[in-house]
């Protein structure tokens, strides 16, 4: 499977939980520092956020954990563009252990760009769209990755 963005972080001591492995908030820190990885590397970055006023708000987020980590694990956090259009992006994250390539945890997201005064979405200029949309072409190029759309099953 293709992938354009990749983020490196390591399991913090202040991570870990009574379980004595990472809590589960952590796993979205980290995927939440690769989204910014992302969103810096396409050019919606600190700068543009000043400069245009304008920002990436997350709506909805879908994480599965598969495996846990413990302190001090190097993660590797691979990040697909499964789409975009004028104001949305959807996002694929998987968490790896780096040592082993064991994935452990995924976070699907859909995003808005915001405009930060209006508190209202505003449309992506066609610089950065384009730029995104390759993102996309890029990532999809062999098709999506494994558990991209989940949802939980209701119980009976």
């Amino acid at each position: 499977m293709e992938h354009i963005f990749v983020h490196e972080e390591c399991v913090q001591a202040e991570w870990i939980d009574y379980n004595n492995h990472m809590n589960v908030a952590f796993y979205v820190l980290v995927f939440d520092h690769a989204t910014d990885a992302l969103l810096d590397k396409v050019g919606l970055d600190a700068n543009y956020r000043k400069e245009q006023e304008k920002s990436i708000f997350v709506v909805e987020s879908h994480v599965s954990y598969e495996d846990e980590v413990t302190v001090n694990e190097p993660l590797l956090i691979k990040t697909w563009l499964l789409g975009v259009d004028q104001k949305r992006l959807h996002i694929f994250h998987e968490m790896y252990r780096k040592n082993t390539n064991v994935r452990c945890a995924t976070n699907e997201i859909m995003a808005l760009h915001v405009d930060t005064v209006m508190r209202k979405t505003a449309i992506i200029s066609e610089e950065i769209q384009i730029r995104l949309q390759n993102g996309v072409n890029d990532s999809l190029r062999t098709g999506s990755p494994e558990g991209c759309g989940r949802s939980i099953q209701k119980l009976d």
